[in-house]
């Protein structure tokens, strides 16, 4: 048995069928029926069952089927890490960053690109809880996210922590006092928030620190887009609670921003990987250049 036997059994078995599969390997169906066979042979037992036209997986074909992800992952990054070894810093960084964190990632991608002139950039945009996702399944490499994260199976930076802003419509004069706003003056204003797709975030946080100041908030619209909230925002549907550096990143005409005078959160962001994962020289030296900005203060 070898690589290329596994890797025909784990598209087969993500395809469930063998002319799918066969497809999607550029190979007729033949050749890779027969591959097949000869690991059924070698290992003498089953490794699908055929229930009508798609093939599952035995007991046995389940093992087999993560154990050969794990083999073909590393074999995967050891390939990447010799190649680095010989061609230096170049080719493809995938990396993740939540929109809120999006003039984290500008930054760092503008001062790492005069360094780096050959690296190329695959980006994906999600919530912290897509991006803890996107990261296990070797999707990307890194992200950028907000805190706190769903899983402990990450190493992390911590960047630079940073104030809530109500962001409101330019048109709505909803406090007497300049650029400031009391966090019990939220009683009844209709707030859209950021709300992941799963686990805990920013809409636990701002709901919690009402309820300490005694008033349940009127939430009008949850959404996981930061961008889309701020759009219906300009458009005076209702108003946000965002990172201060999320509507710097996003400047929507019409909107008028509050500092919140007496709240107790502040907005944490981080860098995070995969723990005990290889790392490609490309994101080991992005995280140190986002380490270099956050310990010379240089604006994230």
């Amino acid at each position: 048995m070898d690589l290329k036997q596994l890797r025909y059994f784990r598209t087969v078995a993500e395809e469930q069928q063998v002319t799918k599969a066969a497809k999607r390997l550029h190979m007729a169906q033949p050749p890779l029926s027969q591959q097949i066979k000869l690991m059924e042979t070698e290992l003498n037992l089953k490794l699908f069952d055929r229930q009508g036209r798609k093939l599952e997986l035995t007991k046995a074909g389940e093992i087999l089927f993560e154990k050969a992800g794990l083999l073909l992952q590393e074999f995967d990054e050891a390939l990447i890490e010799v190649r680095e070894t010989s061609e230096g810093m170049r080719g493809k960084m995938h990396i993740g960053s939540t929109k809120s964190c999006f003039s984290y990632l500008s930054t760092a991608l503008n001062t790492f690109k005069t360094q780096h002139p050959h690296m190329t950039y695959q980006l994906r945009e999600g919530d912290t809880y897509f991006l803890e996702e996107c990261i296990k399944n070797r999707e990307i490499e890194l992200a950028i996210v907000r805190l706190p994260l769903h899983s402990e199976d990450f190493n992390i930076l911590t960047l630079p922590s940073e104030p809530y802003i109500l962001v409101a419509p330019e048109a709505w004069k909803i406090s007497n006092e300049e650029g400031m706003i009391d966090v019990e003056e939220l009683r009844d204003i209709p707030l859209m928030l950021l709300h992941r797709i799963s686990g805990r975030g920013q809409f636990e946080l701002i709901i919690e620190e009402c309820r300490a100041h005694g008033f349940e908030p009127s939430i009008t619209c949850e959404c996981p887009d930061a961008a889309m909230l701020l759009s219906l925002v300009a458009r005076g549907v209702g108003a946000t609670i965002v990172p201060k550096s999320t509507l710097d990143a996003f400047p929507f005409r019409n909107l008028k921003s509050y500092r919140l005078r007496n709240a107790d959160i502040l907005a944490e962001s981080a860098v995070i990987w995969q723990k005990d994962r290889y790392l490609t020289k490309a994101s080991q030296r992005m995280i140190h250049t986002l380490e270099t900005l956050k310990l010379e203060n240089l604006p994230l």
